[in-house]
């Protein structure tokens, strides 16, 4: 399986890092803390962005897709858990019903306990046996707040071509 990711959404997500860790250290040189709270609100704000982003870019992924037909129903996911550096992981198990071998796009949304949206990764499984099984990892693009066992993940879409 392939994971999607964007050169643009990294970069937001650096920046955003960046700005943010900017803002928090800046009231040492004189920043009030409303200034500091404004900097740190305008971060989340883009933030926010990153993650319509990569929204955007998993749409666009999908409507790449030709013929495809839904199978949210044939896949499965593992629960979230940790990696070594620190990025949210889930395995991702699609089963090919068909009678030929397929593909698989899969949307996996990672959101907080409140389905507050924190990340969207798409996942392939390329050329799955009729009867057989695609597996592979969805790799959240950055660090997510709290522990994986705060991070949900769902499926909105599975697509097998």
């Amino acid at each position: 399986m392939t994971r999607w990711t964007t050169a643009a959404l990294l970069t937001a997500l650096a920046l955003t890092g960046l700005t943010g860790l900017t803002g928090l250290t800046a009231c040492s040189d004189g920043d009030s803390p409303s200034s500091v709270a404004s900097k740190v609100a305008s971060a989340a704000s883009r933030a926010g962005d990153a993650v319509a982003s990569a929204t955007a870019e998993a749409g666009k992924r999908f409507d790449d897709i030709k013929n495809g037909v839904d199978a949210k129903d044939d896949v499965r996911l593992g629960t979230p858990a940790t990696a070594s550096d620190g990025r949210t992981t889930v395995a991702v198990t699609a089963a090919n019903s068909a009678d030929s071998a397929k593909s698989f796009a899969v949307q996996v949304d990672l959101t907080d306990g409140t389905g507050k949206l924190l990340d969207t990764v798409v996942v392939t499984a390329r050329d799955v046996p009729a009867g057989g099984t695609g597996k592979g990892t969805a790799r959240s693009t950055h660090d997510l707040p709290g522990n994986a066992g705060d991070v949900r993940a769902k499926v909105p879409r599975a697509v097998r071509y």
